[in-house]
């Protein structure tokens, strides 16, 4: 790579015309189909910013979430989602390294993303590593930084111990199940039966999911307890994964996916999880249930954030470049048939993470 993406001293930059730029605009609380499309005229990179040429960016949970307007802290309506990007540099702003020019980054954006180019700031920068395509990369941004840090940070499960992730098939779920069995890790993984064959092949062992019968299977297969549970559903089975911890074990829930379509207040669902982990916490046996945030600490220690963001990216990266996680995409879709994408995303048979490019993706 040409630089690591942080911002030097001084260098000449050449005139920069404004850029035009294609995005995906969420209107308000719209049905798929109601995503627009518009262009419009971006300007030149501010002090410290890079202008990237979005190669890969994706669907995840939390821009279905924003659909409906349900995810903590969205700005209001309209505005342009996209959590992630993986793209190219094509200009750089004053205070930034002109050597950055032509390179591959990754970013998390929060919003944004689903657009054609974004002004990023360079610090944000992570870079991808030569050969890797864009879809790859982009596809264990987010899903990869959320998979490591639970696995590694949150619940700190230590090799020979076994546990559960719920959504194995799923983007984050099935990031997991690489990253634990490369760490020595036994899995057990809930998904639907016709996603059993690519758990399999994952690695870890399945388990139906939505069956009434999901926990008590789990137990057949650890009836000693398991050492950690990583749960996105947040629903009414909650206590069913508390009960599956041994002494010591660690529950991470990590999304409320069984309230998605719920129509109450955005916020109510965290506050009851909330105030339910925090009666758990008190437990005896030594069980934690904590709730992961990626964005924890960016307020608070905005340096400690970035630099534990740049580590975790990085390490995941690199196990994608020697074949030991193997990117899930489920599909990929042009920018310009984001709605399409989002149907597909949402339509609750992909296997992997659904992708959108800034040319013809093939679905």
């Amino acid at each position: 790579m040409k630089s690591n993406g942080q911002a030097t001293g001084d260098h000449r930059h050449p005139a920069h015309a404004a850029t035009t730029v294609t995005e995906i605009v969420l209107p308000g609380e719209v049905e798929t189909d109601g995503l627009q499309v518009r262009t419009r005229e971006f300007p030149a990179p501010a002090a410290g910013q890079v202008l990237l040429a979005m190669e890969a960016t994706g669907i995840s949970f939390a821009e279905q979430q924003m659909r409906r307007g349900k995810y903590p802290n969205q700005p209001a309506f309209p505005f342009v989602p996209g959590y992630d990007v993986v793209g190219t540099v094509t200009a750089t702003g004053p205070g930034v390294d002109t050597a950055l020019t032509g390179s591959r980054f990754a970013a998390v954006t929060k919003i944004g993303g689903w657009a054609s180019h974004q002004l990023i700031d360079a610090a944000d920068l992570v870079a991808v590593p030569d050969g890797l395509d864009p879809a790859a990369a982009e596809t264990v941004v987010v899903n990869g930084i959320t998979a490591w840090q639970m696995l590694h940070r949150s619940a700190k499960v230590r090799p020979g111990s076994v546990i559960v992730v719920l959504g194995a098939n799923g983007g984050v779920g099935s990031t997991l199940v690489q990253l634990a069995r490369h760490a020595g890790i036994t899995v057990i993984g809930t998904a639907a039966p016709r996603h059993h064959d690519a758990v399999r092949e994952l690695g870890a062992t399945p388990v139906a999911s939505r069956d009434p019968e999901m926990y008590r299977r789990i137990r057949e297969l650890a009836p000693d307890g398991v050492d950690a549970v990583f749960d996105h559903m947040a629903g009414v089975t909650l206590a069913d994964s508390w009960k599956l911890l041994r002494r010591g074990g660690a529950l991470v829930v990590y999304g409320t996916a069984a309230t998605k379509d719920d129509g109450n207040n955005s916020q109510l669902p965290f506050l009851k999880l909330f105030a339910r982990l925090g009666l758990w916490q008190a437990a005896p046996n030594g069980r934690s249930a904590t709730f992961y945030n990626f964005w924890a600490g960016r307020s608070r220690s905005p340096g400690t954030f970035r630099t534990r963001l740049h580590e975790d990216l990085t390490q995941v990266l690199k196990l994608v470049v020697d074949g030991v996680l193997v990117p899930q995409i489920a599909a990929e879709f042009p920018l310009t048939e984001a709605a399409a994408a989002m149907a597909h995303a949402e339509s609750g048979t992909v296997r992997g993470k659904v992708v959108l490019r800034p040319a013809a993706g093939r679905p």
